[in-house]
């Protein structure tokens, strides 16, 4: 699955990020896959992602992902640090 690193706005990002989930939810791609492209993707568009003061996730990301993705991305962060 060809993902990349960099995005121009949220939609963006948000977009690729709902794909990755959902594809690992349809069984299409492995774990260790879904987790590694989530980390990358966020570690390398943080100002994308959280909001500046909260570092809660942005409005955009929010309202496209929705809760149960970003359940799963969260849960990735944290075990991850």
């Amino acid at each position: 699955m060809e993902i990349k690193s960099f995005y121009k706005n949220q939609r963006e990002l948000a977009e690729t990020l709902s794909k990755v989930i959902d594809k690992y939810w349809s069984s299409e791609i492995p774990e260790n896959e879904m987790i590694d492209t989530v980390i990358r993707i966020v570690e390398n568009n943080k100002s994308k992602v959280f909001t500046d003061n909260t570092g809660e996730f942005t409005t955009v990301l929010r309202q496209q992902c929705g809760k149960r993705r970003l359940e799963v991305v969260s849960k990735i962060l944290h075990n991850k640090g």
